[in-house]
């Protein structure tokens, strides 16, 4: 049986992926969804009550943390992440980690510059909160509004930032946003295992052509790099209508190149 690692992104914890892990589960696959360290074993009202432990968390321990859970599996397995999660999924893979990866609307690796509008006005409201970089950062209900389920009806978006929105550690935003060393990905490794790219269309906070530019970071690798978008998909495109078949398409795709 098929494990498959499940990544999530900033300001969620891994119930994020409950309809992901219900689905591949139901198609055969053994399906873990660790938190990200320093939140495991704690619920998201224990998180927005309290979360100091959060403060200074950066790429490379979160990294870490993944690879270790990744090394415990009898078999490589398929990785899956999501936002910050896509990230870490392609970092995993130039580690010559998995069998293959698939990033949904990924942050981007250093030398993956941002253009659009939405992306900036998404990610600078994070960034000039006073002790960002050192702290913990909050995200309001406006704001994820705008940056994730901007495809959502009210009712909906409103529910999903009550289920699932918690404060999260200001540290990875700056390394991210200034191409530190940590978010470095070797895009012409030849070892790695295939990585599909998917984009939402409408996404604000990390837009389909980030993601795009993204991709086409990888044109000179030998290692297999696909990309698909989806029309009329938010931030938010793991759990919003339609979800399935984002779901279905990265299994499908997984499960071609890994036979």
């Amino acid at each position: 049986m098929r494990t498959v690692v499940f990544i999530h992104g900033a300001w969620v914890t891994p119930a994020c992926w409950d309809q992901f892990v219900a689905f591949y589960t139901k198609r055969g696959y053994r399906c873990i969804a660790p938190a990200w360290p320093r939140r495991m074993d704690r619920t998201i009202a224990e998180l927005r009550a309290d979360p100091s432990s959060l403060a200074g968390l950066g790429v490379q321990e979160i990294v870490d943390h993944y690879e270790s859970i990744i090394r415990d599996q009898a078999e490589p397995p398929l990785l899956i992440g999501h936002s910050f999660g896509g990230l870490f999924v392609q970092m995993l893979l130039d580690r010559e980690l998995g069998a293959a990866g698939v990033a949904i609307d990924s942050a981007p690796p250093r030398g993956v510059l941002a253009t659009e509008l939405s992306v900036f006005r998404a990610n600078l409201p994070v960034l000039m909160q006073p002790g960002a970089r050192k702290g913990v950062v909050r995200m309001s209900y406006p704001q994820f509004r705008y940056a994730f389920v901007n495809m959502l009806s009210e009712a909906d978006a409103r529910a999903a930032y009550e289920k699932h929105v918690i404060p999260e550690t200001g540290r990875i935003f700056f390394q991210a946003a200034l191409g530190a060393n940590a978010v470095r990905v070797t895009f012409t490794n030849p070892s790695r295992k295939p990585l599909l790219m998917i984009a939402g269309e409408r996404d604000h906070v990390v837009a389909a052509g980030l993601n795009r530019s993204n991709f086409r970071k990888y044109s000179r690798s030998r290692a297999r790099t696909d990309f698909k978008e989806f029309p009329g998909r938010c931030h938010w495109i793991i759990a919003q209508d339609g979800w399935q078949e984002v779901a279905g398409y990265a299994a499908d795709w997984a499960e071609e190149v890994t036979r």
